[in-house]
């Protein structure tokens, strides 16, 4: 039997962190429904020095979204609900841009990142604001489709928010309400909570943390949570290693918890069957011999191979954390990997388990050094792309407008607005519903200005005004990197009102 607290495995856990930056990781491992190794390594909080644990509690984000599939597995055992039903025969009001997306979307549908939408479509609306969870619903028709319905895969979080309000639709009770009672309870999870306004009570809670600045990939600092709970069946929940290896144990023992059935089988299997190919992209770089032969999204799982056998795995990531559940079915395994920072850490420690516990021997890849090469030269990427960016500045060029007159709100009925305003010769823009999207406006070229974000975590962009014929402000549009669940592009140009 592997031994996960042994000097060796400590050290080169260790060390690993050392070397991603790392503060702290919590570890749990699954074996033939039995709970054979439960930890934690290194400081969920460095200014505190305070330890980690196998009940330190960490934001999952994207794990979330397994508990929404499970609930709604529960539903479908109680013929309240099923996976092909039509979604606005629950939610009357659901409507996308597509009106044929709309009419057909089914209850599976939203499940499986095909609804047409783009990668993270809808994130603008979302992220860091101010609105609700119905609010955030509604605003969907808005947003413009980047594919054919069920054409394409592209993962996001807006349609599991959908599939949250499911819940209350048919049952009365809030998301956060039906998880807290139908699973954590039940599974003993006292760590955890389905939100952060109930979690970050918990005094065992990790410190996030990031590089900073980050556009250039500085050193690691402790970041404040960024409260998720708008959009809480995809990306809000709170768990430490220990509750979550419970919840592994009911998916692995098909939906039975110390005896007693929490879902039926079949649901569990339907859970974990693959529903949507996703492409692999010809692998290349450090990590491509280890890339599955195939990758399929199932009910709020993905599911591949690995050495020969059927993986079931999700990740999350949200600002500052980086989390990642796993399951070998067919040999009764299981991995609980969560850090408390953006670094790549949880796959090489969930590998390097599994390998032991496949009794590999020598055949075992060490995997933390292709994961070390490939976060410096995605670091790397991303400094040379800024530095392109910097690089095309226009030297000697003036604006066309004084500052006031670009005042002034620019409309988008995704977000209500943007706001720019000059003030004490201060031009600054601020988006409607998010506080975070506060920037100050600095001349770059032209008509351009550079996008300095109050908030650190949020990489420097650009932003461009237009003129109408009668040379006034008219209109804006984004040129701003991408955030993990943000992508700016989705806007397009916002019309001054």
């Amino acid at each position: 039997m592997p031994n996960f607290d042994s000097p060796s495995f400590r050290a080169w856990v260790l060390d690993g962190m050392r070397v991603l930056r790392v503060p702290a990781l919590s570890l749990a491992v699954i074996r033939d429904d039995a709970l054979i190794f439960a930890g934690g390594f290194g400081l969920r909080d460095e200014a505190t020095q305070a330890p980690a644990d196998e009940h330190t509690t960490y934001a999952i984000a994207s794990i979330s979204k397994t508990f929404t599939a499970t609930a709604l597995a529960m539903l479908v055992d109680e013929g309240k609900l099923g996976w092909d039903q039509y979604v606005t025969e629950i939610l009357p009001g659901f409507a996308l841009m597509d009106d044929f997306a709309t009419r057909e979307m089914r209850v599976r549908d939203l499940l499986v990142h095909r609804s047409g939408l783009g990668e993270v479509s809808g994130g603008t609306i979302w992220y860091g604001s101010d609105l609700g969870r119905d609010e955030v619903a509604r605003r969907l028709r808005y947003l413009r489709p980047a594919s054919s319905f069920r054409s394409a895969y592209a993962y996001q979080n807006v349609m599991y928010l959908v599939a949250g309000q499911l819940i209350p639709a048919i049952t009365g009770q809030s998301w956060d309400d039906f998880v807290q009672q139908r699973i954590l309870d039940p599974l003993g999870m006292a760590d955890s909570a389905p939100n952060y306004a109930r979690g970050r009570s918990n005094a065992n809670m990790a410190t996030p943390y990031a590089p900073l600045p980050y556009a250039s990939r500085g050193a690691m600092h402790p970041i404040p949570y960024r409260d998720h709970d708008n959009v809480g069946p995809a990306a809000s929940l709170h768990a430490s290693a220990w509750d979550l290896a419970q919840y592994l144990r009911l998916h692995l023992e098909d939906g039975r918890f110390g005896g007693t059935p929490l879902v039926r089988a079949a649901g569990m299997h339907e859970l974990h069957m693959p529903q949507m190919a996703i492409p692999n992209q010809r692998a290349s770089g450090p990590l491509a011999h280890l890339a599955p032969r195939f990758t399929t999204y199932a009910l709020g799982w993905r599911v591949q191979d690995y050495r020969g056998r059927k993986l079931v795995q999700h990740s999350g990531g949200v600002d500052g954390m980086r989390t990642l559940v796993t399951m070998l079915p067919e040999a009764g395994l299981g991995v609980v990997a969560l850090t408390n920072a953006e670094a790549p850490l949880t796959y090489p420690v969930t590998f390097r388990v599994l390998d032991e516990l496949l009794g590999l021997g020598a055949q075992a890849v060490d995997s933390l050094p292709l994961y070390r090469q490939a976060a410096e030269e995605e670091a790397r990427a991303y400094a040379d792309e800024e530095q392109a960016r910097a690089a095309a500045r226009v030297a000697g060029t003036r604006p066309s407008l004084p500052a006031e007159a670009l005042a002034g709100r620019y409309a988008s009925p995704l977000i209500d607005g943007v706001d720019v305003c000059a003030e004490g010769g201060r031009l600054w823009l601020r988006f409607a519903h998010t506080p975070a999207f506060t920037a100050d406006l600095e001349h770059w070229h032209y008509d351009t200005y550079r996008l300095t974000w109050l908030d650190p975590y949020i990489p420097w962009g650009l932003v461009t005004f237009q003129q109408d014929s009668r040379g006034r402000a008219s209109a804006l549009a984004f040129d701003q990197p991408a955030l993990l669940d943000v992508d700016f592009d989705e806007l397009g140009v916002l019309a001054k009102g």
